[in-house]
């Protein structure tokens, strides 16, 4: 009996192995944006657990848990303490939309007279007062449906952060695993893809620093130009929350909004209701610049894509795979040119790179 199998035996368990992987990979796709948050998560947070751990001498999965306990408690601890008064806040905001409607309704219904024309207004718009009253309806019909969506985003949030701590607590020992796979002659070439990717990755985390910077700046300017209460708290919560792709700046702009339309400018003579107009104007004429221009040229530069295939890319994965897939877009398809670009060279018989330094050799093999 041959001890070591046939070349053409070895190629067919590759083949089948190869189909296996790629069904379970399709089997479950949906896995797979959260997978790769979890990690860009773990990324970010590794340099703060390396720290903290060489600062407090304790172990590395002591630090980690530590760290995930307290995390964990203040993302679940301060929304339960705060929803009594979260939910008072929006009982009387909706009280207040209510009143405001009504108040609409009754200034329509006044009839303006352009000699010799009379114009009712009122019989051009709907009932808004009864418009707003279905739309709470319908919204507590649907409630079953709204209750459905936040657990199944609850458990993709638990997923993430369970997958993040073990990614903390043994990313070295699976790295090296994974790498132990490896063939010998290929070795190399495994440790310099890795570099490369993560040097994508690293370029995509600070372009998001970037722009959320740009962001926070230039609305906190802009609000305060204006005279909006908060301008400056409202600035920097639109800088963080642009790392959520579109429905970040659309929350954060919603708060601004809703401060203008009830706390009003600190010095433009405009009532309430038009200043919440402008506040609105002036999201969308800033937002829109970010989304063309601004977001695909930072990213673009970090991942060293065009800018136009970075736009394009976003608006395809927000359409096809929501705000996750918007999230991961950009470094998987930079990292997806990495790997592309190093087969088709060694497709061709040519060498895939530069020669690496040894200094950034050492980077790749002890990080």
């Amino acid at each position: 009996m041959e001890k070591n199998w046939s070349r053409t035996f070895r190629y067919w368990v590759l083949t089948l192995l190869t189909i296996i992987f790629g069904i379970l990979i399709w089997l479950g796709r949906e896995l797979i944006a959260p997978l790769i948050i979890a990690s860009l998560l773990a990324y970010v947070l590794n340099p703060i657990v390396d720290f903290l751990s060489q600062r407090t001498k304790l172990s590395r999965s002591l630090v980690v848990t530590i760290a995930f306990v307290i995390g964990i408690t203040t993302i679940f601890g301060i929304p339960a303490l705060l929803l009594p008064t979260l939910l008072a806040e929006f009982q009387g905001l909706i009280f207040d939309l209510q009143s405001m409607l009504s108040r609409a309704q009754e200034a329509l219904s006044t009839p303006v007279i352009i000699s010799p024309w009379e114009f009712h207004l009122d019989q051009l718009l709907p009932d808004l007062p009864s418009l707003f009253s279905n739309s709470l309806t319908v919204l507590t019909e649907n409630a079953f449906h709204l209750l459905e969506a936040i657990t199944t985003n609850t458990i993709w949030v638990l997923v993430i952060l369970v997958t993040t701590y073990y990614l903390l607590k043994d990313w070295s020992k699976l790295r090296d695993l994974l790498l132990s796979f490896a063939p010998e002659p290929v070795k190399s070439d495994i440790n310099r893809l890795y570099y490369e990717i993560k040097q994508v990755w690293r370029g995509y985390l600070r372009g998001n620093l970037g722009l959320m910077t740009i962001v926070g700046v230039v609305f906190t300017l802009a609000w305060v130009a204006i005279g909006l209460p908060g301008a400056l708290i409202l600035g920097i919560t639109t800088g963080i929350l642009t790392i959520i792709p579109d429905l970040g700046p659309a929350i954060a702009a919603a708060l601004a909004v809703i401060v203008a339309l009830f706390e009003g400018s600190t010095y433009l003579p405009i009532s309430n209701f038009w200043f919440a107009l402008l506040v609105l104007g002036i999201y969308f004429g800033l937002i829109n610049i970010k989304n063309i221009w601004l977001r695909p040229r930072i990213f673009g530069r970090s991942v060293h894509l065009h800018d136009g295939v970075v736009f394009i890319a976003i608006m395809a994965a927000v359409v096809l795979q929501g705000i996750l897939g918007a999230l991961i877009i950009v470094p998987v398809l930079g990292s997806s040119v990495v790997i592309g670009r190093y087969l088709y060279r060694r497709l061709q018989g040519i060498p895939p790179w530069p020669e690496m330094p040894e200094s950034e050799m050492e980077t790749t093999n002890s990080s």
